[in-house]
């Protein structure tokens, strides 16, 4: 029996990042930092700014995100976004919502199926079928691979195994929020279950940062899943989907090797909506 909860009231949330790098020669980015506004949240206000200021560029990539084209010129570059936004206080919750057979299924939502870099769902068919004995197909499978994850991979947010493969985090037992849910979905691909990732902010996440789930297709729908949180809460701003972090990377730079020399991430709620 499909047991839906569906979760109405919403809250006001201010989300801001400031990333700043040292450049040393001219470097093309494409970032992707623009939340925007869908069925499951809506930006009232947003800010972006570029110190030094440069020409910008964007587009909507295949998965519908916002991604920004630019040159960072030598030098302190950096990156400041702010955005006020309403999302929903919790997470649907879908108990007995029924497995789709493929035939069925949406077009755009057959990608989500396929084994990718992050994601050898072919290598972890057999592990799938394991952990979900005797569970209806369909949205409970997905709460037994949660669950499963829960118990049986470490969430260390400063895990040194960074940028894991699902192979790879299964293997090392322990990740950060990305590499779960990188398990998550190819278990759930595994199992025929479409199954995306996605990265955003998540308010009241400690230590703050961006943060990484996945969302599953089940009851011709889809369902947030985090394999990092105890319970479904909300408070959750999506920036990006795509299939796994290779299509939701917050900044990709090219050339010579750069990292953040600093990055700072805040999510506070908002007493009133933006005026």
């Amino acid at each position: 029996m499909l047991n839906f909860i569906k979760r109405e009231s919403t809250l006001w949330l201010n989300a801001r990042c400031n990333i700043t790098f040292d450049v040393s020669v001219a470097t093309p980015f494409i970032l992707m930092l623009r939340p925007r506004s869908g069925i499951h949240q809506w930006v009232a206000r947003e800010s972006y700014t570029l110190n030094p200021s440069v020409s910008v560029t964007e587009y909507t990539d295949y998965f519908g995100n916002l991604c920004q084209r630019l040159i960072a010129p030598p030098g302190e570059f950096t990156i400041r976004t702010s955005a006020d936004i309403q999302t929903a206080d919790g997470i649907d919750v879908g108990t007995g919502a029924p497995f789709n057979e493929v035939q069925c299924l949406p077009d755009e939502v057959l990608t989500y199926l396929l084994p990718t870099r992050y994601c050898e769902s072919d290598r972890f068919i057999n592990l799938g079928m394991e952990i979900v004995a005797g569970v209806t197909p369909g949205y409970d499978q997905v709460d037994a691979i949660v669950s499963w994850i829960r118990h049986n991979i470490r969430f260390n947010s400063e895990s040194m195994h960074f940028q894991l493969s699902a192979v790879e985090v299964n293997q090392q037992r322990e990740g950060v929020c990305r590499e779960l849910a990188h398990l998550g979905i190819a278990l759930c691909r595994g199992l025929c279950i479409p199954a995306r990732m996605v990265v955003g902010y998540l308010h009241g996440l400690q230590p703050m940062d961006f943060h990484a789930w996945f969302e599953a297709y089940v009851g011709g729908r889809w369902y947030t899943f985090d394999p990092t949180q105890p319970y479904p809460v909300g408070g959750r701003i999506t920036v990006a989907y795509g299939r796994d972090a290779a299509d939701v990377a917050i900044f990709n730079q090219f050339g010579p090797a750069l990292f953040p020399r600093e990055m700072k991430v805040q999510v506070e709620m908002l007493d009133a909506p933006p005026n």
